[in-house]
């Protein structure tokens, strides 16, 4: 083709030479991009720590651009130490920084938060023209904060979820919902098991989220403040059991929510003892009709090799206790259950007891404090 002045083609290439000077001399070249970039792949910044976070950082891993993906680039923020999303980063050769962070200069287009636990600062998130983005275990706003699995199954509920929400400064898990997915809870399912499966299903509800976020952002919806409660974190305190106030059911649930990480305690003959190996709500024979057992006693039941107690409306059982050393049934009931009970009175039944921590003296728990 030969160019001449009047030509066409010589008109278009004035006018694109026109834009450039104006892109070079007016703003930045990153700025310029970030208003012509509208949609994916995305330049991502990922904040993350535990297994729960791992689960979205593999499947951005996976959408990467040079993969026919999403993700045009994918850099990781964790904190201090040998935690998961750390070891997963350095093994898959992701860039990796540690909080706090420096300047960015403009190098992301979106973030990622999954189970990072730091507040983000108002002027981190602005450097992110499409904001950050959180992936949240629960159907906010129920069960905002640190531990919301826990607590779904410690209370008991039936359904839960996952939620992608913006994130806002100041405040854990307050900002805008840009997408819901529900889940059924599964009768009996422990803590463990259903963050396994959230982690799963919130890390592909983020990739769909971010394959349409400027429609999703156009479309967010604030959270009600109807319905919202809080999830603290998980703490050795929850694990005390009260017999005369707690029920078979709640037992379990909170078994099931916190029995992997805190072992349940009570007290015997002044001791802290560790319930291990719960087996539920159990039927059991006592070998003494006449006595009228009270929430706390122990009855050891042969057949089943089960520690029984009773609480507030039934007996539930163990399997194992941590008395110094991890004890079978029988050899807690043999070594020192039976030894007791042969030297008690019919007036000195509470020496046969596991006795709650809000009846526990203070000179108990000063002795219990100086093992």
């Amino acid at each position: 083709m030969r160019w001449t002045r009047g030509g066409r083609a010589v008109g278009m290439l004035t006018a694109c030479r026109s834009v450039l000077r104006r892109l070079q001399h007016c703003q930045p070249l990153a700025v310029w991009r970030r208003h012509l970039s509208s949609g994916p792949p995305w330049r991502l910044l990922f904040f993350g720590s535990d297994e729960f976070a791992v689960e979205s950082l593999k499947l951005l891993t996976s959408n990467r651009s040079s993969c026919g993906g999403i993700v045009e680039s994918l850099e990781v923020v964790t904190l201090s130490g040998d935690i998961p999303v750390k070891r997963f980063a350095q093994q898959n050769h992701l860039p990796l920084h540690t909080w706090p962070l420096g300047d960015l200069h403009g190098q992301f287009d979106v973030g990622v938060v999954v189970s990072f636990g730091c507040l983000l600062h108002e002027r981190l998130i602005n450097k992110f023209p499409y904001g950050i983005l959180n992936v949240h275990p629960s159907l906010l706003p129920r069960w905002r904060g640190p531990a919301p699995v826990f607590h779904t199954v410690m209370h008991g509920d039936t359904v839960t979820g996952v939620t992608i929400m913006q994130i806002r400064p100041h405040r854990f898990d307050v900002g805008p919902v840009l997408a819901q997915e529900l889940h059924p809870v599964p009768e009996r399912c422990t803590a463990d098991e259903l963050g396994a499966a959230l982690a799963t299903k919130g890390a592909h509800l983020l990739i769909d989220t971010l394959r349409t976020l400027s429609e999703r952002m156009a479309n967010k919806m604030e959270q009600s403040q109807t319905g919202a409660t809080f999830a603290p974190k998980i703490h050795p305190s929850m694990s005390w059991m009260v017999w005369e106030e707690q029920t078979c059911d709640q037992i379990d649930r909170l078994y099931r929510a916190i029995g992997s990480r805190i072992p349940l305690r009570t007290i015997w003959m002044g001791s802290t003892i560790k319930l291990l190996d719960f087996v539920g709500k159990c039927h059991i024979s006592l070998s003494d009709q006449r006595r009228k057992p009270v929430p706390g006693s122990v009855s050891y039941q042969k057949e089943s090799n089960t520690l029984a107690v009773l609480c507030k409306d039934g007996w539930v059982g163990f399997k194992a206790v941590l008395l110094k050393k991890r004890l079978t049934a029988a050899d807690f009931y043999n070594g020192y259950l039976h030894q007791t009970v042969k030297k008690v009175t019919p007036h000195q039944t509470t020496e046969c007891l596991f006795v709650s921590r809000k009846g526990v003296t203070e000179a108990d728990q000063m002795r219990e404090n100086s093992r």
